[in-house]
């Protein structure tokens, strides 16, 4: 199976590489941009709380779960993409200005939600992933690589979502705020899922000797099935017991899965480890979330499970490994990049685990697992500004 994001450009460039590089490839603006802001952003949350943000359009939760959704993971799925796509068509994806005015648009949706412009905060994050779907397509389509079109069709639901949840926001259709988050949530499941499927599997055999992960062609087809599933129990509001039963279903799924990429050889090397502990969050969300259905958990904590430990570890992951392999580094941890991994860590374990067992604690949970997620990404963008803004060591293009 071809690689998620191969390590090589796939075209030597045709003309000096500029000194500043940080609009050359998509995951250089996007990866700094998302880490960047996923450390401000427990800041915002609490200035919102303080009431130094009163005229704010979006506030409290609801901003929340915009932000980290439609704000941070949707930056860094674009950065993936872009990345990605130059290499499945050998066809260029957006660089220069026209990557400069994505990540402009992006930048604006951030900033309009925290002010009373709330249509322009509405089209501006609606048109985002439009646009990006877009740009991605044309690629695609002009290298007809048929086998990644499905990743233009969610970037055009993403859009959708966003756009549900604004227009429910400003009372003009009568959809529940909520429909837009979870639609992008099952999203952003079923992104990870595919990618995960792709890329933990080789890199652990690519990265440790005779790991022997495997994969099987109807685990893989349940996994994934399952995913889309009950992506539709939710947009068609299906009853929660019928709901539960495909988020079990998909938990053992996925926990099969992940057991035939034999986890317990990851540890040999730090960054396929990081990557199947971030999956391991994928069958504990999907558990958690049928417990909830039926009122036995908090549903905060199977959203959680997605979105901090799934999610923040295999983004956290991949971005150290991308832009690592993207400017011909090595592709080793070091201590800077193992100390992002274990933060990011700390902050899903504590905020789930921690309420799990002792609900009393949960707001002290969130503080504290709010604080390691800020380190972990901003240490992060301190750390890759040179690398993301510099040139390949190489002298490559990209």
């Amino acid at each position: 199976m071809a690689s998620f994001i191969p390590l090589e450009p796939a075209q030597p460039p045709s003309a000096p590489v500029p000194a500043f590089a940080l609009w050359q490839l998509g995951f250089r603006p996007f990866y700094l941009l998302a880490s960047a802001f996923a450390a401000l952003s427990i800041a915002l949350w609490a200035m919102q709380f303080a009431g130094w943000l009163p005229g704010a359009y979006l506030k409290g939760p609801m901003w929340h779960a915009h932000e980290m959704l439609f704000g941070f993971a949707l930056a860094v799925i674009v950065g993936f993409l872009f990345t990605a796509g130059r290499n499945w068509s050998g066809q260029p994806t957006p660089t220069g200005l026209p990557l400069a005015a994505l990540a402009a648009l992006w930048v604006a949706g951030r900033i309009l939600v925290l002010t009373p412009f709330a249509l322009s905060a509405a089209v501006a994050n609606a048109v985002f992933p439009l646009a990006c779907a877009v740009a991605l397509a044309r690629p695609l389509i002009a290298a007809r690589n048929r086998r990644n079109y499905f990743f233009v069709g969610l970037l055009l639901l993403l859009s959708g979502a966003a756009a549900a949840f604004h227009l429910s926001a400003l009372g003009m259709v009568e959809v529940p705020g909520w429909l837009g988050i979870q639609v992008a949530l099952d999203v952003l499941l079923f992104i990870m899922a595919v990618m995960a499927g792709r890329v933990v599997p080789m890199f652990t055999n690519n990265g440790i000797a005779g790991a022997g992960a495997t994969r099987n062609a109807w685990v893989e087809r349940i996994a994934l099935g399952s995913v889309l599933v009950l992506f539709m129990a939710d947009a068609a509001g299906l009853p929660p017991a019928l709901a539960a039963a495909v988020a079990l279903a998909a938990a053992f799924a996925h926990l099969a899965r992940w057991l035939l990429w034999r986890p317990w050889k990851a540890p040999a090397n730090t960054l396929v480890l990081v990557l199947h502990l971030a999956y391991a969050w994928i069958p504990l969300h999907l558990a958690l979330r049928a417990l909830a259905l039926h009122g036995w958990a908090a549903p905060s904590l199977a959203t959680h499970a997605l979105t901090v430990g799934a999610a923040g570890g295999l983004i956290i992951g991949m971005m150290v490994r991308t832009a690592r392999g993207h400017t011909s580094r090595v592709l080793r941890a070091d201590q800077v990049d193992t100390a992002c991994f274990v933060l990011v860590l700390l902050a899903a374990l504590v905020r789930v685990l921690v309420p799990l067992v002792s609900p009393a604690h949960t707001m002290a949970a969130a503080l504290c697992s709010g604080a390691f997620w800020s380190l972990g990404f901003g240490l992060y963008a301190v750390r890759y500004w040179r690398v993301l803004t510099g040139p390949r060591l190489d002298g490559r293009a990209g």
